[in-house]
This record gives C-alpha cells, sequence and structure tokens, in this order.
C-alpha cells in the first residue's frame, strides 16, 4: 500500500464525510441547491448516509481491501449521479462541486 493511496483515500473519506455532514447540518450552501435541484427532501437523509458508509468504507478499507474497493465504486457512482443532476439542471455554475467530490474517489478506486 503506498503513501500516495493512503493520502488520496484519507482526503476522499474525509470529503465525503464533510459532504454528509453538511446535509445533515442543513448547510445551505448544500441543501439549497439540492433544493433547486428537485431533490426531495425525504431523501437528503438517505443520501448523507450513502455519503458516510462511503466515507467509513474507504477508512475501513485501508486495512480490507475490498471494502475500500467497494466504497470507491459506490462514492464514484454517487458522485457521478450528483454530477449528472447538476447538468441536467443546466447549473452549469455548480459542476465543480460535485467533481471536487468525485475527483479523489475515483483517485482512490484507480490506486487500489
Amino acid at each position: 500500500m503506498s503513501t500516495t493511496y493512503v493520502v488520496v483515500t484519507t482526503v476522499a473519506a474525509a470529503l465525503a464525510a464533510f459532504s454528509a455532514f453538511a446535509i445533515y447540518s442543513k448547510a445551505e450552501f448544500v441543501v439549497g441547491p439540492l433544493a433547486d435541484y428537485g431533490v426531495p427532501r425525504s431523501w437528503w437523509p438517505w443520501l448523507a448516509g450513502t455519503k458516510l458508509a462511503g466515507a467509513a468504507g474507504l477508512i475501513a478499507g485501508l486495512f480490507v481491501p475490498w471494502v475500500g474497493v467497494a466504497a470507491a465504486i459506490g462514492l464514484v457512482l454517487y458522485f457521478t449521479g450528483a454530477l449528472v443532476t447538476v447538468l441536467r439542471a443546466r447549473s452549469w455554475a455548480h459542476i465543480p462541486a460535485p467533481l471536487l467530490y468525485l475527483a479523489p474517489a475515483a483517485a482512490s478506486l484507480v490506486l487500489s
């Protein structure tokens, strides 16, 4: 296991956990766009829980590699879906947000 993999995976997990807690705390910079995109409020806890589970899986993957691979795949799919949602809403200014979270998750998957 390389140092690069550990650092990238830790960053990806921290970003996913931050994003989950931002939803749980109803931070306006996260929930405002979700509401604008038409994501039902009833989905928000599930979306946050998915990100938190992905973050935990990435950290667990440092000790059990297949768990990290599964978590990275899940987060890549999740943030790809977020990117598609932003594109469908034609919210061009928000495109960097899902990419910020997608890139380290994808890098973690590639490095694993």
